[in-house]
C-alpha cells in the first residue's frame, strides 16, 4: 500500500478516473521510455567491447497504462582494439567471434538504435528519449563511450538522465535482482534465456511498466 498511499497523498488528481496521463507527451515530463540492455566484453566502457544492443519501445493505451512495445537487437562487432575479458563472456555466454552472430559495426548498430527510437520519439510528439534500464548507469555509460567512438553528434537520448528499474523494483517488490523483481511482479523468469540484450530489456521493459501501472491503478503491491 506504499505507493498508493503516497501517490493519494502527494498526487490526489492523478488518481481519478480523469487522469490527463493519456498520451506520452504528458507524461515523464514529455520523455519516451526506452528499455535498453547492453551486454558487454567487461565493465569499463572506454576500454571494454559492446557486443550486444537490445531496446524495447514503451507505448500507453487509451486508459494511460504502459505496455512493451517494438523491439530491436543487435549483435556488435567489438571494435578495434577492444577488450575482452574472459569472466564477462563466461556470464554473458557471447562467442564475439562466433560465424552465425552476423554481428554489425557499432557505427551501423548505433544507427539503427537511433533511427529506431528517434521514430517512436516524433511518433509519439515526444521531445525525447529517456533511458530505462537495470542499474542504467552501466548501460549508458557504454552507450555514450560508443557514441563518441563513432563521433556522432545528435542522438535521440537524454544525455544524463535515466530511470532504474532496480530502484523501482526495491521500493515496489523489495527486491534489487531483476530475475527476483520480474518473479515477485507475477513475471515467468527463464534463466536460459537470461544475459541476452533482448531478452533482459523484454524483462525489464514488463518490470518498468508494471511498477508504473501499478501506482497509477492505486492497487496494493503484495
Amino acid at each position: 500500500m506504499l505507493i498508493a498511499s503516497y501517490t493519494k497523498l502527494l498526487y490526489p488528481a492523478a488518481m481519478t478516473t480523469t487522469n490527463a496521463y493519456t498520451s506520452m507527451t504528458n507524461r515523464f515530463r514529455g520523455f519516451l521510455p526506452v528499455v535498453i540492455d547492453i551486454e558487454t566484453g567487461g565493465f569499463n566502457s572506454e576500454k571494454d567491447a559492446l557486443l550486444e544492443i537490445g531496446a524495447v519501445l514503451i507505448k500507453m493505451d487509451t486508459r494511460g497504462l504502459l505496455h512493451p512495445a517494438d523491439t530491436l537487437c543487435n549483435h556488435v562487432q567489438p571494435f578495434h582494439g577492444a577488450n575482452l575479458d574472459p569472466k564477462a563472456l563466461a556470464f554473458n555466454k557471447i562467442v564475439p567471434d562466433h560465424p552465425f552472430r552476423y554481428a554489425i559495426s557499432e557505427m551501423d548498430a548505433l544507427k539503427q538504435l537511433f533511427t529506431f527510437v528517434q521514430k517512436e520519439v516524433s511518433k509519439q510528439r515526444c521531445s525525447r528519449a529517456i533511458l530505462i534500464g537495470h542499474n542504467p548507469a552501466f548501460d549508458l555509460s557504454f552507450l555514450k563511450a560508443a557514441i563518441e567512438r563513432c563521433k556522432i553528434k545528435k542522438h535521440p537520448f537524454h544525455s544524463f538522465s535515466t530511470f532504474d528499474t532496480a530502484t523501482l523494483a526495491g521500493l515496489a517488490f523489495e527486491e534489487t535482482v531483476l530475475s527476483r523483481a520480474v518473479i515477485k511482479s507475477g513475471e515467468e523468469w527463464n534463466n536460459s534465456k537470461a544475459h541476452s540484450a533482448i531478452y533482459d530489456a523484454e524483462q525489464t521493459a514488463k518490470l518498468f511498466c508494471k511498477i508504473v501501472n501499478l501506482w497509477k491503478q492505486n492497487q496494493p503491491i503484495s
